[in-house]
């Protein structure tokens, strides 16, 4: 057994090492200068209190992103020299970011220990390679992100820093092997374990969901499927879960295969970046004469955010939480029992909140932040949400899970199809949407995305649209100019969140305009960028008339978008003429 010595080492703060909604995310130029990583996980076990660090069970795996495998090592030596007792690892350093959370709160290691926390490593949806994102967040006991008081006590520790401990001597461990391999250190035994990535979590995904119910769906000779993993860890999974226990051919899995730079591509599930996926569902530019397959899936870089396709057919993110609510207690036999209460990110659309009105559901509006939806789960107040931004879950675990949507929605399509599966023609991912919004209405909803914006720009920005609201007057004139039908304002304001958990208040959450016809406009500066700012437009328009829910989306929605740009002197501000992205 290898015996390992601590050492100190004297180091002096970073600046900037302030984590955002999803811990801290930067270029990997910026990780690999020396004591940058280092700083940030002892700022991290320095604000943790000792009985959950010393002689305690974490978690280290990720996305599989570029310099994944050396951070790896780095924590691995730090926590034997903070006085970890244990490690786990995920086979080749891959874990799922839902994963890690169903690893803390189900696995039990031979010897009956159970993980209190972890560190995942990911930039979610962004880029990876020598030139791009890296991340790091810590994972609390509940399986959830570390919430603001852990994550302010980081950041003031990562300001004062002035040493390390760290295992120098410790040898790097073989963590492409399943095993566990022993050391012995000062404060004695320290092991490190390297698991199947994939066990604990599709073993819990079978008790969420009849497999049996989806087996015979996806088997059929009238269903076809495709899911993307875009080079992600969900390729970890999907072969197992959706080949393996599920039955689907091997050929309806593309970029399955997780790489360090995911491929050249960019992880993110939306229609602008899974080309391949979108071109197959038969929503590409050019005309494919090859039929599209019924259903269509993507997951992001760290498998927690999900996209929903049907046959030449989009789900937005809002309503895709929506329908799940609306026919989960049928549809998956985990919520058989009824729900607890719904919750959606305040940026999200409002289908969801008119779901929870006609089922008689408690319903949370919160900032963007998954942490907040896992306060209201670990209270019991919520079963299922949601946020625009392609992240939906439930409180199996407490962070979105990419791949539990995706099995959500295929367990509806498999519910309504129960009968069907021998007749003339399936009910589709389409036919449920419609459905879906001739009862409860259609939220016609945009979102637009200026990325790598001018920090100070995007403030100045931010700040005009406050100044604003001093005056609905004002902006009804604006309003008005730029769109003569469009209703008027009836309220403007900065959302801010009081938690009914533990009373803790966040303010400053989005700049919204409310109009009198129930539309709205958001106005966020995001945290999940790792350079720039960027600013994120939302519009949304309620119809509850049935026969005006099928018109396009961006057609629909033109009147406000221009209200928007012309309040916000987006391109006077900013020096764009048009978004990113628009989703």
């Amino acid at each position: 057994m290898a015996v390992f010595k601590v050492s100190r080492v004297k180091t002096t703060p970073f600046d900037g090492q302030k984590p955002g909604t999803s811990g801290l995310r930067k270029k990997v130029k910026v990780f690999v200068q020396p004591h940058y990583l280092q700083n940030f996980v002892q700022a991290t076990f320095n604000a943790l209190s000792t009985e959950k660090v010393v002689g305690k069970t974490l978690v280290v795996s990720g996305d599989g992103r570029y310099y994944s495998k050396e951070a790896i090592q780095i924590i691995i030596k730090m926590s034997a020299a903070n006085g970890v007792r244990r490690i786990w690892v995920g086979q080749n350093g891959l874990l799922s970011t839902p994963a890690v959370s169903a690893v803390i709160r189900e696995r039990v290691g031979a010897d009956g220990s159970k993980a209190s926390g972890a560190f995942i490593l990911t930039a979610s949806h962004n880029p990876g390679g020598p030139t791009e994102d890296f991340g790091i967040k810590y994972n609390m006991e509940n399986g959830g992100p570390a919430p603001e008081g852990v994550t302010n006590k980081i950041y003031e520790n990562t300001t004062t820093i002035k040493e390390y401990l760290i295992a120098e001597d410790l040898p790097d461990v073989d963590i492409s092997t399943p095993g566990i391999t022993s050391f012995s250190g000062p404060d004695g035994p320290f092991d490190v374990e390297v698991f199947d990535s994939a066990d604990t979590y599709v073993k819990l995904m079978k008790t969420i969901f009849d497999f049996e119910a989806i087996r015979k769906l996806l088997t059929s000779p009238k269903f076809t499927f495709c899911y993307d993993a875009l080079h992600g860890v969900a390729g970890a999974y999907a072969s197992r879960i959706f080949v393996e226990e599920l039955g689907a051919d091997e050929n309806s899995l593309l970029n399955c295969v997780p790489k360090e730079d995911f491929g050249g591509g960019h992880p993110d599930p939306n229609l602008t970046y899974a080309k391949e996926l979108v071109a197959r569902m038969g929503l590409g530019k050019s005309n494919s004469q090859v039929e599209p397959p019924e259903f269509g899936a993507a997951a992001d870089g760290d498998a927690d955010r999900n996209m929903i396709l049907g046959k030449r057919f989009f789900v937005t993110p809002s309503d895709s939480v929506a329908i799940i609510a609306a026919n989960a207690v049928g549809a998956v036999p985990y919520f058989s029992g009824g729900l607890k209460g719904v919750a959606r990110s305040m940026p999200t659309s409002a289908a969801l909140d008119v779901v929870a009105q006609h089922l008689n559901l408690k319903f949370f509006e919160v900032p963007t932040g998954w942490k907040f939806f896992g306060n209201l789960m670990d209270a019991g107040l919520c079963s299922i949400c949601g946020e625009e931004s392609f992240g939906t879950g439930s409180d199996h675990v407490r962070e979105k899970d990419g791949i539990w949507a995706v099995l959500a929605w295929l367990s509806i399509l498999a519910y309504k199809n129960q009968d069907n599966l021998s007749g003339e023609k399936l009910v589709t991912v389409e036919d449920i949407v419609r459905e879906h919004w001739a009862i409860y209405g259609r939220h016609y909803y945009t979102r637009y995305d200026y990325e790598n914006v001018d920090a100070g720009a995007a403030k100045e920005l931010m700040a005009h649209l406050v100044k604003l609201q001093s005056s609905l007057l004002e902006v009804n004139k604006i309003v008005k100019a730029a769109h003569s039908d469009v209703a008027n304002v009836v309220n403007a304001d900065e959302f801010e969140y009081k938690d009914p958990v533990d009373g803790s208040v966040s303010s400053h959450q989005g700049i919204r305009y409310l109009f009198e016809d129930g539309s709205r406009l958001v106005f966020r500066l995001s945290g999940t960028g790792s350079e720039g700012a960027t600013i994120r437009l939302y519009i949304e328009q309620y119809e509850k008339d049935p026969s005006k829910t099928s018109r396009d989306s961006q057609e629909a929605l033109a009147p406000l978008v221009a209200v928007a740009l012309k309040l916000s002197k987006m391109e006077e501000f900013t020096g764009r003429s048009a978004p990113t992205v628009i989703t």
